[in-house]
């Protein structure tokens, strides 16, 4: 009987090459034969932090090959703690056999994979030249996006913003040996007007992306927000970009950046053009000219989970 590996962040961290991650996901968004069913979302109440936490609960599966499900809590409230917000682990199964392959730490699976669907959606999204990019936001996920982002456009200069000015210096200090400039910025007023490509990935549940500065050209990658009360980007954003989604499946329902304007009918379901699956499989164009204002809207899909479990699977038993 095939043992179970352990498989901890450590490893996840330092055998990441976000082109090999991109691209095996897109193999899993351009196949028909992955299954994955709408996640389980629960809300439950966590009074001593004022705000309530969610469960997530992730399956998919490639029929006689592998399946898999990831477990995990999102918790608002933990920057008082000194703890990222997501917290996860993920079980890799042998989908023929149905016995336990790999338990995986997924904080770092969480945020590599979620840097890399943003990528991913980049490299049909945004203009091939595109070399600036304003991160909005200073958690986990947000060095990731930018060396995820920087894998696949030629990006020569990062500004980094955040609601605390010492935490975007401090996400540059991680970066400064890339081949990148990055530099913290006090407003996002003052760059976002600038720059080719803006990633978002905060808590807000008002929108900081406002389409009144955005320009001609660029593309607008939304990220957090994964709640239904939550907001990135506002109205005016929508309207001037052509919009995409990372799933039809969640993306319509899960985050407030969707489902707030079609609520209130300021963007409809006709007016978004694709998702990854039909991006991936040639069904949906992409960028149409380099005047477009773009947006990728992702609230993460389990199939993604699934494509990053193998590939750091295979990865840890080749050692």
């Amino acid at each position: 009987m095939e043992k179970m590996v352990q498989i901890p962040d450590d490893f996840i961290n330092e055998n990441t090459d976000f082109r090999e991650l991109i691209a095996a996901l897109k193999r899993g968004f351009a196949s028909e034969e992955i299954s994955a069913p709408m996640r389980h979302h629960h809300d439950f109440l966590n009074p001593e932090m004022g705000a309530d936490s969610t469960l997530l609960l992730m399956p998919a599966w490639h029929p006689g090959k592998i399946a898999g499900v990831k477990i995990a809590t999102v918790s608002p409230e933990n920057g008082k703690l000194d703890l990222p917000s997501i917290q996860a682990v993920y079980i890799l199964m042998d989908a023929l056999k149905g016995t336990m392959k790999a338990l995986l730490q997924a904080k770092s699976l969480t945020a590599k994979r979620t840097a890399a669907a943003s990528a991913l959606a980049s490299s049909f999204l945004s203009r091939k030249d595109s070399s600036s990019l304003l991160m909005v936001g200073t958690g986990a996920l947000s060095s990731n996006l930018i060396l995820a982002h920087s894998s696949v456009r030629p990006i020569k200069t990062v500004y980094v913003w955040g609601r605390n000015l010492e935490k975007a210096r401090a996400v540059c200090n991680v970066l400064n040996n890339q081949h990148f400039d990055c530099k913290p910025v006090q407003t996002i007023e003052e760059k976002i007007a600038e720059v080719d490509i803006v990633s978002c990935a905060t808590l807000s549940k008002t929108p900081l992306i406002l389409g009144k500065y955005l320009k001609k050209g660029q593309h607008v990658d939304l990220v957090g927000a994964y709640r239904k009360d939550m907001r990135e980007a506002d109205d005016e954003t929508l309207a001037k970009a052509s919009v995409y989604i990372d799933t039809f499946q969640g993306g319509l329902k899960e985050s407030g950046d969707i489902a707030i304007p079609l609520k209130s009918g300021a963007l409809k379901e006709e007016d978004i053009k694709g998702d990854l699956f039909s991006l991936c499989s040639g069904n949906a164009k992409g960028r149409s000219h380099p005047e477009e204002i773009t947006l990728f809207k992702s609230v993460g899909h389990a199939l993604e989970d699934l494509m990053a479990a193998s590939y750091y699977y295979e990865q840890f038993i080749d050692e």
